[in-house]
């Protein structure tokens, strides 16, 4: 007979706390270096505009699997668009160690992420962020990115102005932080030296016209091939990361659209996250970066055997 085991659950206050961004950021650039085997997510999408996506990584001593629900009629509701858990295996023997809210962690490492990419992208003498959008992932972007350089100035761009000052209040009191609203985004991209989006937005909403020499954008909220968060013009030219090649070749619309019509190929990118991690830089001053992340169930897991190991 097996063995019946009761697995705990860590709710998203557990999953912050065991979860500091410097100490996670560390975590997730050595892990990196040997990342875990792990598929391109499956989606399943219904006919309502709903999704449920599957994200299974294998490691060498754990494993896990994150359920994502995907809802975007929940803004409606004042509940989260995302919602979904995480479980923790030890894959030497296969038993179930820990579930934990997955949107805490997806936040954490996804942010997390960023940080990595920045580190190695973004301009020694870079003083301005902008962040574009007002969603859930914003303040733990401007948390991230502020471990990695210090910022004279940092504004936050939205469609939506209510939204937008929530938002700011949120990462005042998420990190301390002072944020600028930022009326108009043409202006504010052309004074910004790292742009990070994270909009679900069908149509860019940044334009390569815009962009001073030097800038690094930093793409985190377009996860499907009908989403773009920024034109041809921006991507044309610039020296392109991910944060797993499968990932971003099946499903970053940033990408795919214009390899599909032959602005770029696939050959274009330059590397992933594990390059990243192994010391890619940029290579000019003035040369424009992009870090463009899908999501990866590789990014969870490490996230979560750190969390695991520190308790």
């Amino acid at each position: 007979m097996g063995v019946l085991m009761a697995v705990a659950f860590w709710d998203g206050a557990e999953v912050a706390r065991r979860l500091p961004v410097r100490g996670l950021i560390d975590a997730m650039s050595k892990a990196f270096l040997v990342p875990p085997s792990t598929p391109v997510r499956q989606r399943i999408d219904s006919t309502f505009g709903r999704e449920i996506l599957l994200m299974p990584s294998v490691g060498e001593a754990f494993a896990g699997v994150k359920i994502l629900t995907i809802m975007p009629d929940n803004r409606n509701l004042d509940l989260p668009v995302i919602q979904g858990i995480f479980t923790l295996f030890d894959f030497r023997n296969g038993m179930p160690l820990i579930s934990m809210d997955a949107d805490e962690l997806t936040a954490r490492r996804t942010a997390a992420i960023s940080a990595i990419a920045a580190r190695q992208l973004v301009r020694e003498d870079a003083g301005s962020l902008l962040l574009v959008g007002s969603g859930h992932l914003i303040p733990f972007l401007a948390q991230a990115h502020t471990q990695v350089r210090e910022y004279s100035s940092i504004k936050l761009w939205a469609r939506n102005p209510e939204k937008a000052a929530h938002t700011i209040a949120k990462i005042a009191d998420f990190s301390g932080r002072t944020v600028e609203f930022a009326p108009d985004l043409n202006g504010a991209a052309r004074e910004a030296d790292v742009i990070s989006c994270a909009t679900r937005s069908k149509t860019p909403v940044i334009c390569g016209r815009w962009l001073k020499p030097g800038t690094h954008l930093d793409l985190v909220g377009g996860y499907r091939p009908d989403m773009r968060e920024v034109d041809d013009e921006a991507v044309c030219g610039a020296k392109i990361y991910v944060d797993t090649r499968a990932g971003a070749l099946a499903e970053a619309g940033d990408l795919l659209d214009p390899i599909s019509r032959g602005i770029i190929s696939a050959e274009d990118i330059a590397g992933d996250i594990t390059d990243l991690t192994k010391g890619d830089r940029r290579s000019s001053l003035a040369e424009t970066t992009i870090f463009k992340t899908v999501g990866s169930a590789a990014s969870d897991l490490v996230a979560a055997e750190f969390a695991w190991t520190a308790a």
